[in-house]
């Protein structure tokens, strides 16, 4: 399983009065891609650009499609367009093919996430290892989770990312959840500016 996928499955379950906007798991899960990709040696981190590496040879198909679509002409591509650009309807893939692979399943009392089923975990060796992660508190596991507003309990402060790259991704996943929450509130008081103008005084 991948960080993405890991990701995923952990924000099935966000906690009480938690819950996860498709916008932000999506551009989180591009975020968790490219971490996966910096440390198969795939891209590297300069500043904020992406610098393509050596070919991937990942055995997920979603990943190695994140490697093959990365921008590998000068001066590269900045990290925060390649998480609006792969991002992009990027969570409901991943929970198309986390069906497809048996790790999600259809069910009556599941929970309906991204789309018109329900859907939940499945009990399985990949399930069990990504609950794992999150009850170790794996540093990026958890920053990743944060973003999206998953809380992984926890004492003491939250676990830091050591590798530099890898903090610059997360940093930057962040800021384009932030983003897009201005967004959303823009456009809320923007309907709602336009739904007063047509009811009148």
């Amino acid at each position: 399983m991948t960080t993405a996928k890991d990701l995923f499955i952990i924000a099935m379950d966000p906690g009480p009065g938690q819950s996860v906007g498709q916008g932000d798991l999506s551009l989180a899960l591009a975020g968790a891609e490219l971490i996966d990709l910096i440390g198969a040696g795939a891209v590297a981190v300069d500043g904020d650009r992406v610098v393509p590496g050596e070919p991937s040879t990942a055995d997920d198909r979603l990943l190695a499609e994140a490697a093959a679509g990365l921008v590998r002409q000068a001066p590269y591509e900045l990290i925060e367009d390649w998480l609006w650009r792969r991002g992009r309807d990027l969570s409901a893939a991943y929970q198309d093919v986390l069906e497809e692979e048996g790790e999600l399943a259809q069910e009556r009392s599941g929970r309906r996430f991204f789309g018109s089923a329900r859907v939940e975990p499945v009990d399985t060796p990949a399930r069990r290892r990504a609950s794992e992660r999150r009850d170790r508190r794996e540093p990026v596991l958890v920053a990743l989770a944060s973003a999206v507003g998953v809380d992984v309990e926890g004492t003491g402060e939250e676990p830091g990312v050591e590798n530099e790259a890898v903090s610059t991704v997360i940093a930057v996943v962040h800021d384009a959840v932030t983003e897009l929450e201005a967004v959303r509130q823009r456009r809320t008081i923007e309907n709602a500016a336009f739904a007063n103008i047509w009811r009148g005084p």
